[in-house]
């Protein structure tokens, strides 16, 4: 296994740091804004701007890694990504924050961007499937511990950002000792949104629909805490029981979902995920233990949503369309994300803090209408014929050509 794995550990080992720094960085930042006084609407607005530096980091990232290569481009995103953290510290203005976030998106989809290519040219059909799991585990994982840094913030946040910075930083080490050689740069092929929805509309507004509440849900999860009166202790364990239920929940679902269908499964757990944001909605703060068992359901009903979004447009395109289509859906999932806390962090100006679960509760009701509505129009792929399920990383994949079902 060690000798399987030899290739890719610097790659996963520079993901995880990565994530770490990630995980961490993403509830300060929301946190620190709360005990500034900032408005909620400005708050979402601010952590919109990381979604669409990521959504631009999918689109150009790729040029810079063309032109000087994976271990250099790798070191330039982690670089600029501990530089954007350590700004926060140095700068304290909401503006200014809002353009360090865009810059780490930018960042992160380019740090993706090299990883996902690296994993691919670095396995094989025989392989991709595990190497696809060790990348999945490692991402979640190291998501789902970053957020416990936030209990180490003191007045300001300065000693998160500078610990944050350090974990970007070191992320390049592995990768820059590696005396692995670069992967081959190949030729990236587009799918756009429109054609997409034209191939399979369920499978667009589904990835469109991940983006908007789970973007919104982990963003704005902080200035839930904060308003509802709860510390950062207890915020952290929420964010990695989430995170957790996350990661738990996907292989389950995807077991019933090649045996049962993906649709009539999407839908389930659409509904089962709207059920838990009410039931959380009606529970409130008021037991901490029921609140952490509602958002470890609600989260883990949420997270497989993108990879049953990947299998629909998967059973309706060619094979050498996959990688393309894959590229378009993860456009209209940024898409989704950038818009997700601004537009949660509206509703909650207006409704006070539970307003977080009054959006995601009529995001999902109005997917899952569309879900009901395209079944009703469309029967589905036969299941004999659909392709398995594939889980989603915490952040979906930037290049697609590592889900194991580019290459059947």
């Amino acid at each position: 296994m060690l000798a399987r794995l030899r290739p890719i550990l610097p790659v996963l080992l520079g993901i995880a740091l990565a994530q770490l720094a990630l995980g961490a960085l993403n509830p300060l930042i929301s946190l620190l804004l709360v005990r500034r006084g900032e408005p909620t609407a400005a708050i979402g607005l601010v952590l919109s701007c990381y979604f669409v530096g990521f959504l631009l980091g999918t689109q150009f990232a790729g040029r810079i890694v063309d032109r000087v290569g994976h271990i250099r481009s790798f070191a330039v995103f982690a670089a600029v990504a501990a530089d954007a953290a350590l700004l926060h510290a140095l700068v304290d203005h909401p503006v200014a924050w809002a353009a360090f976030r865009a810059i780490s998106g930018f960042a992160l989809a380019g740090v993706f961007l090299v990883a996902e290519s690296w994993l691919n040219h670095k396995s094989d059909g025989g392989t991709r499937g595990r190497t696809f799991a060790a990348y999945l585990v490692v991402s979640w994982g190291a998501s789902a511990v970053g957020p416990l840094a936030i209990n180490l913030i003191r007045s300001d946040g300065e000693y998160v950002f500078a610990m944050i910075a350090m974990g970007f930083a070191t992320a390049l080490i592995p990768m820059a000792l590696t005396v692995i050689g670069n992967p081959e740069i190949a030729q990236r092929s587009r799918f756009g949104v429109r054609r997409l929805m034209e191939v399979s509309p369920l499978g667009v507004v589904a990835g469109f629909g991940a983006g908007l509440v789970n973007s919104a849900y982990y963003a704005m999860l902080p200035v839930y805490i904060e308003r509802v009166g709860l510390s950062p202790a207890l915020l952290s364990v929420l964010l990695t029981t989430s995170l957790g239920g996350g990661l738990l929940a996907q292989y389950p679902i995807g077991w019933i979902a090649d045996r049962h269908g993906r649709r009539p499964v999407a839908l389930a757990t659409m509904l089962l995920a709207f059920t838990f944001a009410l039931a959380i909605l009606a529970v409130g703060a008021e037991s901490f233990a029921t609140l952490l068992v509602l958002a470890f359901l609600f989260s883990g009903m949420m997270a497989p949503l993108y990879g049953l979004a990947a299998g629909q447009i998967s059973d309706y395109v060619a094979p050498k369309d996959f990688v393309a289509a894959s590229s378009g859906l993860l456009f209209a999932w940024a898409l989704g994300a950038s818009a997700g806390p601004t537009a949660s962090a509206a509703v909650m100006s207006f409704l006070g803090p539970s307003g977080l679960f009054v959006y995601a509760a009529l995001v999902l009701a109005a997917i899952a209408a569309f879900t009901i509505w395209r079944m009703r129009r469309r029967g589905g792929v036969p299941l004999e014929l659909q392709s398995g399920f594939v889980p989603a990383a915490q952040t979906p994949p930037a290049l697609a050509e590592i889900d194991p079902r580019s290459e059947r």
